[in-house]
């Protein structure tokens, strides 16, 4: 009888597949032996995996400059990278070795690009695409940034009073790109984005603004899907509907030169995952060819922002077991070092799910269980897999020499900061340890500890006591 969990995941799934495979019985992620990890540093821990950044990136780019190539499309193509899913340095580092260009979201950001200019990562040519609603800050944030000579700075105008303070703040020529108001999927608690402009605006707007001479170029339309570039009629019909939009404008304004489809690509939160990636990244370029050839006007620059994509799957979590729980006839809960809401809040906040596997015992017999958070809340928990589907780990004995670890992997973007990197948690669960791996030269494995796990210390300390 197979029973083993080796077997449940072998007749499940493909596997071995990408970034997963096994040694003996225990878990190899991305090349990386991660009980060595677990041995070396204990648990819990967070990893990041350096390479995999480069890896998603290239991949992407490869992909459009393919199709583009295939097409006979004559734009360009321009990945940018979204600093809000990771502003981490080592993150940045990473992406900038890729000749990748950059998109902010708050005042702050435009710190950190002065601050990545200041150290010599970023020249004043880089582009940096400018989205969100502005505050003053940002908004003084972004004219200096223009003011001070950086030659590619695009503020994206997300409403219609945004350009009057670029008129007072901004003493320089600059692009800029109005963001059109996207309708949202029907499953929505509203039928609009509440970011862009209203797109029966957009035309008079633009008239009003741009006709007569100025320092300010109309330069990009930028379009976002919340959900991302999916196979669906819902995402295809906004596509064509931005496109008809940027066709609309380049008859008015021939300074419009670039479309930015907001919303990005999909990363594996299964091991099921089926994403043709290579399909829809040439089906997008193929309908801003077709559409731009009907009217008879030049294909746009492709923009894309890609943060999720980017970092998402370097991450994961690895926890210990501590404890296993029967609370009644049927659940089973296997009690974890760490709150899973603190560190994985997407999961708590809106049911995100992510792949999750054994970090060893792959050939005990498998049962269902429950996973429990540290904290108190009752919402503490993970209990299904990607479609609803029932939870499945290896069963194991407590009198076990080595306990039952878990990891739960590609958990790289957003968790750290919607988490609060650092800072107070419930119930005063620290922030577990921060490892990062990378390769050196020569291919080989090495890894350090970027931030240690929190301590009573820090956190009194944040707290005001002495």
């Amino acid at each position: 009888m197979h029973n083993k969990y080796f077997d449940l995941i072998d007749q499940t799934y493909f596997f071995p597949q990408d970034g997963f495979d096994l040694e003996k019985d225990e878990l190899i992620f991305n090349g990386i032996p991660v009980m060595n990890l677990i041995q070396k540093h204990g648990t819990p821990f967070k990893l990041t995996y350096l390479p995999k950044i480069g890896d998603q990136i290239k991949k992407a780019k490869n992909l459009f400059n393919k199709s583009i190539k295939s097409e006979s499309y004559n734009g360009k193509y321009y990945y940018c990278y979204c600093t809000k899913c990771c502003h981490f340095s080592y993150v940045m580092e990473e992406v900038l070795q890729h000749d990748v260009q950059l998109e902010t979201s708050s005042a702050f950001d435009i710190d950190l690009i002065l601050s990545l200019y200041k150290n010599g990562k970023i020249g004043k040519d880089r582009i940096i695409v400018n989205n969100g609603f502005k505050t003053k800050q940002y908004l003084h944030n972004i004219a200096n940034l223009i003011n001070s000579g950086f030659k590619n700075v695009i503020p994206v105008l997300d409403n219609i009073y945004e350009l009057d303070h670029y008129e007072k703040l901004v003493t320089k020529k600059c692009k800029v790109g109005v963001r059109v108001a996207t309708e949202e999927e029907p499953r929505f608690e509203f039928y609009t984005s509440r970011l862009g402009i209203r797109s029966s605006e957009i035309i008079p707007f633009c008239r009003e603004k741009f006709k007569k001479k100025s320092k300010f170029e109309l330069y990009m339309l930028h379009f976002f899907v919340d959900t991302g570039i999916k196979d669906t009629t819902y995402y295809w019909g906004e596509l064509k509907k931005a496109v008809k939009t940027y066709i609309e404008l380049k008859k008015q304004f021939p300074s419009i030169k670039a479309i930015n489809i907001g919303g990005g690509l999909p990363i594996r939160n299964s091991l099921g995952f089926e994403f043709d990636y290579k399909y829809m990244i040439s089906q997008i370029v193929k309908i801003i060819k077709e559409s731009c050839e009907e009217e008879e006007i030049d294909e746009p620059d492709i923009f894309t922002e890609f943060g999720k994509y980017t970092v998402g799957e370097s991450g994961a979590t690895i926890f210990s077991i501590l404890e296993q729980k029967q609370q009644n006839d049927s659940e089973i809960w296997y009690m974890v070092d760490n709150s899973l809401m603190n560190t994985l809040p997407d999961s708590w906040g809106i049911a995100e799910r992510f792949i999750l596997l054994p970090i060893n015992k792959w050939y005990n017999e498998y049962r269902r269980v429950n996973i429990g958070g540290l904290t108190c809340d009752n919402s503490d928990y993970y209990n299904s897999e990607e479609q609803n589907q029932q939870l499945f780990l290896p069963a194991y004995n407590r009198s076990d020499k080595q306990p039952l670890y878990l990891g739960f992997f590609h958990t790289g973007a957003y968790q750290d900061a919607l988490s609060g990197y650092g800072g107070i948690k419930h119930c005063l669960i620290p922030s577990p340890k921060h490892i990062l791996v990378d390769r050196d030269d020569y291919g080989n494995l090495i890894d350090w500890v970027y931030n240690e796990e929190q301590n009573a210390k820090d956190m009194l300390k944040i707290l005001g006591y002495n």
